[in-house]
């Protein structure tokens, strides 16, 4: 059983851009990319966790995500993402997958053999922390990128047992001194 970081997209790896559909509109946040190597070559397959909406409201299609998503692999030259995962839906329309539902974690854990319980979830919003917490991660982090600042200044009286950090450089460094596998016995 491996260790994994699931990670959000836009606000946590990418900056925030209000529905991206196109790969010029990527903009990888400052110190990503070496603070994913890090966790890679520390043992962690790295998924990414995502909403998109604007496939379900009809401002962009899946295939505008896929050029996005194939854009930001291109970016991290170095850094393999086992999977992205991706919610195209509405937020009011039903979703197998949509955060904060665990099932894309319970779905790595099943086809990539990923332990949950030595597994971290990062992102900037309540949805990535309850994501995490619904499927039982060791710990859910929140960053103060994308909405994640804001997150905490207005809704701090919900981040429970939530590790809040900068950004994603910041998480790699505490998941990193902080990680010790649990065993199952």
């Amino acid at each position: 059983m491996h260790p994994a970081i699931f990670l959000d997209r836009d606000g946590t790896i990418i900056e925030e851009g209000n529905y991206i559909s196109r790969p010029e509109q990527v903009v990888i946040l400052p110190g990503t990319a070496a603070a994913l190597q890090k966790l890679q070559s520390s043992g962690f397959k790295l998924f990414i966790v995502s909403n998109q909406s604007g496939v379900g409201r009809g401002y962009f299609s899946l295939a505008d995500v896929e050029r996005v998503n194939e854009h930001i692999r291109q970016e991290f030259a170095g850094v393999h993402f086992e999977k992205i995962y991706i919610a195209p839906e509405a937020p009011d329309t039903p979703s197998r997958g949509r955060k904060p539902s665990p099932q894309f974690l319970f779905d790595a854990r099943d086809e990539f053999g990923i332990n949950l319980a030595n597994s971290y979830m990062i992102g900037d919003k309540m949805i990535d922390l309850q994501c995490g917490w619904n499927a039982g991660v060791r710990k859910s982090i929140l960053v103060r990128t994308g909405y994640g600042a804001r997150l905490e200044r207005e809704g701090a009286d919900k981040l429970g047992a939530a590790l809040i950090v900068n950004d994603l450089p910041a998480a790699a460094t505490w998941v990193l001194a902080d990680y010790s596998p649990i065993t199952n016995h």
